[in-house]
């Protein structure tokens, strides 16, 4: 069976004028076009490719690696608006469409957009949509607190950053838990701080309690090394200093200079930490 917006692992079943002919083994056939085939190859070849649908709507197949795939979110541009909806850009020939119905907000052009890939079923093809809270679920969480997950950052509000983890569920990073440059479409690894009784996640980008206590101090021994071996920041310096110049709350950084001193590993002085020399 051809599997629309995935990777298939396909045999190769014959050249023709327009390209390869690639087969499933289910006498399911798809045209790999010339211009995407491997300088060498030979007959009963797999070779991996990502099917969708050409412009006349029939199965088609690509090297080209697309930006997003099926059942699964991404951060892709719009390039075209007209009176059927609008066109993103999402690696391959063919522009990913978006009906306006799926749009949250209406997409103007040049503008970047987190949206989810899905398979429409009424018109068998693929479509995007920005209206991604839908196609997450909080009721089922498979997550727990502590538990590394990946996310993606969807937008930005008053309270924080709006993330989707592990391409499931909702989360909110505080804003008091920012303490790096963060940007709707970046993906990155974070932590599950909290999940609240209304099955809400809380999540933060370093570890949270007492597991960040070591990263944290691994941290800033590398900073005190890089800066020769004394940092102007101690127990009483100003909560946005140490953030400017850390990336670090002060609770987390006061956490990490007690666990380095308790460890002889660092001084503490009136105006700043300094690294024991033997450390």
């Amino acid at each position: 069976m051809l599997h629309l917006g995935q990777y298939q692992d396909l045999i190769i079943l014959r050249e023709t004028d327009p390209g390869l002919y690639l087969g499933d083994g289910e006498e399911n056939e798809v045209l790999l076009p010339h211009k995407y085939k491997p300088e060498e190859f030979e007959i009963g070849d797999s070779i991996r490719v990502f099917i969708y649908l050409d412009h006349e709507e029939r199965p088609i197949a690509t090297t080209l690696e697309p930006y997003i795939t099926l059942n699964d979110f991404g951060f892709l541009s719009c390039v075209d608006v007209n009176k059927f909806g609008a066109f993103l850009d999402w690696g391959l020939e063919k522009q990913l469409f978006v009906p306006f119905k799926e749009q949250a907000w209406p997409m103007k052009e040049g503008n970047w957009y987190v949206v989810y890939l899905y398979l429409d079923e009424v018109t068998n093809r693929l479509v995007a949509s920005s209206r991604t809270n839908k196609f997450t679920d909080n009721k089922s969480l498979t997550v727990d607190k502590f538990d590394e997950v990946e996310i993606m950052v969807t937008h930005l509000s008053d309270k924080g950053a709006n993330v989707i983890v592990n391409g499931k569920h909702l989360g909110l990073i505080y804003i008091d838990d920012i303490f790096e440059d963060i940007r709707a479409g970046d993906r990155m690894k974070a932590f599950v701080k909290k999940i609240r009784e209304d099955n809400k996640i809380d999540i933060v980008l370093h570890s949270p309690g007492y597991r960040s206590i070591e990263p944290n101090a691994n941290y800033i021994l590398d900073e005190l090394k890089a800066a020769g071996g004394f940092l102007p920041l101690h127990d009483k310096s100003d909560p946005e200093t140490i953030k400017n110049e850390l990336g670090l709350s002060k609770k987390s950084f006061k956490k990490a200079i007690g666990s380095l001193y308790k460890d002889r590993q660092i001084d503490i002085k009136p105006d700043g930490i300094e690294l024991k020399k033997d450390a």
